[in-house]
């Protein structure tokens, strides 16, 4: 055999024997099907915690303060006491008409007792009848005389209980306006009090999404002493009268979770989901590809009868809610695209789905 027919059947030998080369398996990616669904508009908004009642409370009439019974931060029930001023005078007063009270209590009952025993002498002409008129008469007066001391009485113990002022309902002192000795005139401010119960968060809302909230949207808040946790929450009341400044009008929200730790003052991250009549295409999010030059784009996949490939498509997006995007164009409904997997696809490169062996 030659050198030439010798080394021609030794690479022959060679190539034989060399292992055939690998095949790469597919890659892994995870698909969802785009759908056709009502398109969301999520808006992001910030609120303020607000009470429904807050009131600075005053007296009725002036005076010198005798004690001041609350301090800031001081929790209260209603008609707790707030402050009382010095009623030496009026509480002398409420004893005098009290006295006056008892005497003709007393004065009638002596009256009636004699009207008792002139009864029966009067029915055996023991006695003239005029005599029995008269104490009769006599039962009248008293009586009359009592009723208006009686009243005078109530009047006056009135006067005395405005020289206190009492908590008209359960909350919070946010601020104390005077102190002990100081004089106060009517009307005059002397405590804040803020009620801490049923808490409501108000919205700035421009005006115009203010159409839109006629659809009962859905609504959920964020705070910031809940980290990591949203809350839902529902129209209480929409305030149509604008902000001229602002162009905004006031969205009051009732929170429908109880036992929430708010407090007046605190700042919330509203969002709400405004309906906007429109339907689309929807994709997850994570479907999506962009790239610097501004292009975004989807895989999606092309099932054959033994392998599943994948190509790029080219998509215009809308808005963003609830973790999906809407595609304007560049895509069909019930177009399987990939969502896991997706950062390093090559067009016309094969896949295996999750759950595929």
């Amino acid at each position: 055999m030659s050198r030439l027919a010798a080394g021609a059947a030794l690479l022959g030998w060679a190539l034989l024997a060399a292992p055939a080369p690998l095949l790469a398996d597919p890659v892994r990616v995870e698909t969802a099907t785009s759908e056709m669904r009502v398109i969301e508009h999520r808006v992001q908004l910030s609120g303020t915690v607000v009470s429904q009642r807050t009131a600075r409370l005053s007296a009725e009439i002036g005076g010198l303060v005798q004690e001041m019974h609350v301090d800031i931060g001081d929790r209260v029930e209603e008609g707790a006491p707030i402050l009382q001023m010095d009623a030496t005078l009026e509480e002398l007063a409420l004893k005098q008409t009290e006295a006056s009270t008892r005497q003709a209590r007393a004065e009638l009952a002596e009256a009636q007792r004699l009207v008792e025993i002139a009864r029966p002498l009067a029915e055996r002409s023991t006695l003239p009848k005029s005599e029995l008129d008269a104490r009769q008469a006599q039962v009248r007066i008293a009586s009359a005389n009592l009723q208006r001391l009686e009243a005078e009485e109530a009047a006056q113990r009135e006067r005395v209980k405005r020289y206190a002022v009492r908590a008209p309902f359960g909350g919070v002192i946010a601020a104390k306006m005077t102190e002990a000795g100081e004089w106060i005139t009517p009307g005059t401010a002397v405590a804040e009090l803020v009620e801490t119960e049923n808490l409501r968060i108000d919205v700035p809302v421009p005006q115009r999404y203010f159409p839109d909230l006629s659809q009962d949207p859905e609504i959920a808040f964020e705070i910031d002493a809940a980290p990591g946790l949203t809350f839902r929450a529902r129209a209480a009341a929409v305030v149509p009268v604008s902000d001229r400044t602002a162009r905004t009008f006031t969205l009051r929200l009732q929170p429908e979770t109880g036992e929430l730790p708010l407090t007046p003052g605190m700042s919330a991250r509203v969002m709400l989901s405004l309906a906007t009549g429109e339907k689309g295409i929807v994709v997850p999010r994570d479907a999506l590809i962009r790239y610097p030059d501004g292009r975004t784009t989807v895989w999606v996949t092309q099932r054959g009868e033994d392998s599943v490939k994948v190509n790029e498509r080219i998509v215009e997006l809308g808005r963003t809610f609830d973790g999906l995007v809407h595609v304007r164009s560049g895509l069909e409904a019930g177009t399987e695209v990939v969502v896991r997997g997706n950062e390093s696809l090559n067009e016309g490169e094969a896949v295996r789905t999750a759950g595929e062996g």
